[in-house]
Formats: structure tokens, C-alpha cells, sequence
């Protein structure tokens, strides 16, 4: 059995996705975030854009009394704004990267250690070498504003044609993206997501073997993909033990023996200064179920997984 995953990493949750009302920056922001924050289980949590200006604060001072490890995810910013870090339309390309730098200056505010983002949509196999530096050009740029305030810049990987439908899903094209960003900044990483190795058709295994060098940060999560017609079918991180879900203890369990496999948990990984990374349930609750009982399932379904290690 491994020792506790608190030598290991930062166990967090995504705020904005355990507690979905809170996503467009609105709602009870500071309410929602001190259930997080109160529960000690909890050494991470992930927030996104805070349009009062008032809560800001507020969570700002939050979480520096609370002793956890924050990150700041853009993706709600560029996904609900139809925003393209990709886009052969170079004024739409920069409307995009101009966004974020607003978002990496409220993350610098609130005293977050990265910011989260995604690639635009696939333009098509007959346009993607020109998307990739698009895509590259904007990141160049992103890693190089974000150094200014000792922040990383992170890339998520997703699906390429179930439902984000995005240019970096697989993880050989996410690997080689790296390369080619960590050539000049050493603060840019991936995060990759347990919830999208199903829709990216990838096992487990060959995802984390291809990033892992380049991973700095993990999510973990369900979804469905057999079934078309299930409500949460794509990308919608239903709770663990979901009908027709891909994801449970076993490959949660899997994921992490994957990890310590490979000696990411132990420092060979991304992350390579002594940190431990965070890694951060990506579960949110369907219409009609309770948020705290869905993160309490989650919480249940790693200490078991951990535990069969």
C-alpha cells in the first residue's frame, strides 16, 4: 500500500465544476468556496473569473487564510466567450489571448500558482499545421506575460471530435506541442484529465506515458461515450457510478498506480522544484443532485482507489 497522498501531491477540486452555478463568475462565489476551503480534506482548489470586484477580494483573503494551493482555470472564459487561442483570423486570435492576460492578471491578484487554458476548435486535418502555430504563437506569448508574476501557464488537452472538439486532444499532438513551448519557457505544463482519455481514445497508460515529462497538473473525472442519447454523454464529468459511465475505482486506481509508475509522484515527472502537483476532481453534479453529496462520492472514490494501491 502506498503511504497518504499528502506526501505525494496537492489533493484539490474545481470550484466552478463541483459547484456550477458559480462558472460564469457570478452566484454565491464566497459561500460555495468556504465549503471547500473548510474542509480539510481539501489542500487545492481551482477557481475561474470573479466579475465583483467585492467577492474578489473576498476570496482573495479566503484563501490565503486557508493554507491551500490555488489554480486559476480560463477555460469557462474562452469556452463560454467562444474564444480561439487558434484562429487563422488573427483579430479573433488576439481578442483570445487578450482576454486571458486579463485573466492571468486577476490569477496574479488573488495569489493563484497558474492559469489553466485550452486550444480553440480543430480547423480541419487541411488547416491544422497553421493552427498549431497559431496556437503556438499565442502561447509563446501567454508563458511570456505570465512570467512577470512567477505564474505557469497550463494546456489542457480534451476531446478532438466528440464534444469540445478541440486541436490538442491527442496526447502525442499535446507532447509535441510542449516540446516545442518548453524550448524557451520553462513555465508552460499540461494538465491532463482522467474524464477525457475515453473521448480522446486513448488507455490510460498511453496518455500519461506520451506527457507525462510535460505534465504539471491532473485532473480527475468521469464521462460518457457509448451512449449518444445519455444526458451527460461528451464532456460533462458526471459523478463516479453514473450508468453507462467510463470511469470508476478501478480506473481511478489504475491512473495513479499509471502515475507512480512512472515516477511522476516522485519528482521525475513535470514538476521538478520540490512541489507536489495538484491534482483536482473534475466532477460536476447532473440537474437535481446535491453538489456536496456528489463531491463527498468523489472524495470516497479516490480514498478507495488509493487505498488498492
Amino acid at each position: 500500500m502506498i503511504e497518504s497522498w499528502d506526501k505525494y501531491l496537492n489533493i484539490g477540486t474545481i470550484h466552478f465544476m463541483s459547484f456550477p452555478e458559480v462558472m460564469k463568475g457570478e452566484g454565491p462565489i464566497a459561500e460555495t468556496l468556504e465549503k471547500i476551503l473548510a474542509n480539510d480534506f481539501f489542500t487545492a482548489v481551482e477557481i475561474t473569473r470573479i466579475k465583483d470586484d467585492k467577492v474578489r477580494e473576498a476570496v482573495k483573503g479566503m484563501l490565503k487564510s486557508s493554507h491551500v494551493v490555488a489554480a486559476y482555470g480560463a477555460q469557462p472564459v474562452l469556452l463560454s466567450k467562444k474564444l480561439d487561442l487558434n484562429s487563422l483570423n488573427e483579430g479573433d486570435r488576439r481578442i483570445a489571448i487578450d482576454e486571458i492576460k486579463k485573466c492571468i492578471d486577476e490569477a496574479a491578484y488573488l495569489g493563484v500558482k497558474g492559469v489553466a487554458v485550452l486550444s480553440g476548435p480543430h480547423p480541419g486535418r487541411e488547416s491544422e499545421s497553421e493552427a498549431l502555430l497559431k496556437l503556438l504563437g499565442s502561447l509563446d506569448e501567454l508563458c511570456g506575460y505570465c512570467s512577470q508574476y512567477n505564474l505557469k501557464l497550463e494546456l489542457e488537452s480534451f476531446d478532438f471530435d466528440v464534444d469540445k472538439k478541440c486541436l490538442i486532444g491527442k496526447s502525442d499532438l499535446a507532447r509535441d506541442l510542449a516540446i516545442e513551448v518548453r524550448k524557451k519557457h520553462s513555465n508552460f505544463g499540461l494538465i491532463l484529465d482522467l474524464s477525457h482519455f475515453p473521448i480522446q481514445y486513448e488507455p490510460t497508460k498511453v496518455a500519461l506515458e506520451n506527457c507525462a515529462p510535460y505534465t504539471t497538473h491532473l485532473h480527475i473525472g468521469n464521462c460518457v461515450l457509448k451512449d449518444k442519447s445519455h444526458p451527460v454523454y461528451g464532456d460533462m464529468h458526471p459523478r463516479f457510478g453514473v450508468e453507462g459511465g467510463e470511469n470508476d475505482v478501478q480506473q481511478v486506481t489504475e491512473f495513479f498506480a499509471t502515475l507512480f509508475e512512472l515516477g511522476w509522484l516522485n519528482g521525475s515527472g513535470g514538476n521538478k522544484q520540490g512541489e507536489k502537483p495538484i491534482v483536482s476532481f473534475e466532477v460536476k453534479p447532473m440537474p437535481g443532485e446535491n453538489s456536496s453529496i456528489v463531491l463527498a462520492n468523489t472524495i470516497r472514490v479516490f480514498k478507495t482507489a488509493w487505498g488498492m494501491l
